[in-house]
């Protein structure tokens, strides 16, 4: 009987050690387990594709303004209309088409209002004047920008500066045309660079984890050709490696 309780002592001694040595092997097994899984979901590359192209602009709009003084403003309003009938037919002369042809009332201002100062002046009235030509010939307008000289000769000046030296502004509306050409070079080049990362890596690319498409951005080739225009999108996409 003392051989037995003994026997049951040392038993009852052991038990904690061998659970305990279980949760070991249990903890290690599991922790190996989960570098293996982190190891997995980790073997993935993240690249960027670009697509880039110079296009010419199809639309253009082109103020044209003159500014008219005086202190009669009947008389102004007269000149004026002779004024805007010489810059329509400059315009028409250069193939411009009347539906492209806008003629905004123009906008007179009393300098003797705004005389804060008592300053002595020949004209009391300024009236800005501004005929806009909007078209999708750009060459032909852009022609007729060149020829803005005969204007002068016939006493129209005109003047630029509440638009910047560049006055004239060139868009380019024919992106949905060329969007899906240019996502899938986009894609194609992230998939070049994905490739290279692989053979740098010793290993091999599988299939798209997930992939975002930028927005396209359209700006102008440099300050010299707004008419040119630089149309880019950069994808980035996510690809899982064997």
């Amino acid at each position: 009987m003392t051989l037995k309780m003994s026997i049951f002592k040392e038993n009852k001694l052991l038990w904690p050690a061998i659970l305990l040595a279980i949760a070991i092997i249990a903890g290690a097994d599991s922790i190996g387990s989960g570098i293996e899984n982190f190891k997995k979901l980790d073997r993935k590359v993240t690249v960027k594709g670009l697509s880039e192209r110079e296009v010419p602009a199809n639309k253009v709009t082109w103020p044209l303004i003159y500014k008219e003084l005086g202190n009669d403003p009947s008389s102004m309003y007269e000149i004026i209309g002779q004024k805007n009938q010489k810059v329509v037919d400059f315009l028409k002369s250069g193939g411009v088409k009347d539906e492209d042809i806008s003629i905004n009332p123009p906008t007179i201002s009393d300098r003797q209002a705004d005389n804060y100062g008592n300053e002595i002046m020949n004209y009391r009235y300024k009236a800005n004047c501004v005929i806009t030509v909007t078209s999708t010939d750009v060459d032909k307008v852009r022609q007729l920008m060149r020829r803005q000289s005969e204007l002068m000769k016939q006493g129209i000046a005109l003047v630029t500066e509440e638009y910047g030296n560049n006055c004239a502004h060139y868009d380019y509306t024919g992106l949905t045309d060329i969007k899906p050409e240019m996502v899938s070079e986009a894609m194609k080049n992230a998939r070049k660079t994905a490739e290279q990362f692989a053979s740098d890596a010793n290993t091999q690319i599988g299939g798209i984890i997930s992939a975002s498409q930028g927005q396209f951005s359209i700006e102008n080739r440099d300050d010299n050709t707004p008419y040119i225009k630089k149309i880019r999108v950069v994808n980035t996409v996510e690809y899982a490696i064997k």
